[in-house]
């Protein structure tokens, strides 16, 4: 066969592949949305929550924590990118840029989780939550900053909550700049160069926390129900491969129903998981670089990275896990999605391809 008819056998019959259409691209967030999902008023009328019982949150305000060693923690955190808003010999509050007061408390002592801490939307709540199972009474908070008055409570698995309402705004700033980007066919960025000065990525504010738990259904039964919490997705298994439509859900990913207002993708994560604990607090950073400049300052410092930089795909936040000093999982986010009420619940299946959509790989015992 001579040379000429052999190369156009082989080009007829291996064709040169296109570039794929959906690389690079982002999906319309009907596409994004599993197919398999339930409008959110269904799914609470399905489980016959009484929407006027709940007890309103508005937003998640700070994370609560004791360590052994608040000298060593605040270094870290610092480098975590907070300030310290106020100290005591046993109690620190840190801050971020936004105009929450602080985002993270800690106190004195041995390892614990102390709970997350949700802002509600009048006394009344606070009143309200007095009356579950378990409640503190509402407690005047003199030595915080921004003041305010709190009611811890406790979850059937022995999880602290806490909720907060009075407190006084911070002023908050300086915020970031908004960059301009170069595309490749539009580039407002005209002799301005983009050069960045290495540090700490500066925390914005709280954006979730997640638990693990025993037993899923009951945690998910209490949270929606005391709570105006809703799900966003659910993640399930299918424990019987012979009986494909047979599933369970194993974890799931909420945010606070507050009607048409949008608010973050989800504000509290729960998975079913053979102990109960604290999995991981994430705090909001601003963009992509600074995420990437705090990794390698964090780097830099000698702590011990978890997971990331990647992309996740509920939630479609940028993540990047950290351990802190004492033990405790902390996350870096930026751009992350925005939800309300119209947005239906989805569902999908669990395992380690349903949580990046890149980033490095993840690790076999994240979730446990």
């Amino acid at each position: 066969m001579a040379f000429d008819e052999l190369k156009e056998k082989i080009t007829t019959q291996n064709p040169s592949r296109e570039t794929s259409p959906n690389r690079g691209t982002s999906l319309p967030q009907e596409a994004a949305i599993s197919s398999d999902r339930q409008a959110l008023r269904e799914w609470q009328k399905s489980k016959n929550i009484d929407r006027d019982a709940q007890i309103n949150l508005t937003r998640v305000a700070h994370m609560r924590y004791q360590h052994p060693d608040l000298a060593e923690i605040t270094t870290f955190l610092r480098d975590f990118g907070m300030s310290v808003a106020k100290k005591t010999e046993t109690k620190r509050w840190y801050k971020g840029y936004g105009t929450d007061q602080y985002v993270y408390y800690a106190q004195q002592g041995e390892k614990k989780f102390l709970g997350g801490t949700f802002e509600v939307e009048s006394y009344a709540e606070l009143e309200k939550a007095t009356k579950v199972e378990g409640a503190s009474q509402i407690e005047e908070l003199t030595d915080a900053p921004g003041g305010g008055y709190m009611v811890a409570m406790v979850d059937p698995e022995g999880f602290p909550i806490n909720l907060i309402y009075g407190q006084e705004p911070a002023e908050g700033g300086p915020m970031p700049e908004i960059l301009t980007t170069n595309y490749e066919t539009q580039k407002p960025r005209v002799a301005r160069f983009q050069r960045f000065k290495p540090g700490p990525a500066p925390v914005h504010k709280l954006g979730h926390y997640g638990l693990c738990v025993k037993s899923f259904p009951a945690q998910l039964e209490w949270y929606t129900r005391t709570f105006n919490l809703a799900p966003t997705d659910f993640l399930y298994v299918n424990p019987d491969a012979s009986n494909p439509s047979y599933r369970i859900d194993v974890a799931v990913f909420c945010h606070i129903d507050i009607g048409q207002a949008f608010t973050d993708h989800h504000t509290f994560f729960m998975s079913q998981n053979p102990t109960s604990h604290v999995h991981h607090s994430s705090f909001e950073v601003h963009d992509f670089d600074t995420q990437n400049l705090g990794h390698e300052w964090l780097v830099s410092k000698g702590y011990k990275s978890v997971w990331g930089v990647g992309r996740h795909i509920l939630g479609s936040q940028l993540f990047d896990y950290w351990w802190d000093t004492t033990g405790n999982m902390v996350e870096h986010y930026a751009d992350g999605d925005l939800v309300n009420e119209d947005t239906p619940v989805g569902w999908g299946a669990a395992g380690d391809e349903s949580l990046a959509v890149w980033g490095p790989e993840v690790p076999k015992w994240f979730l446990d």
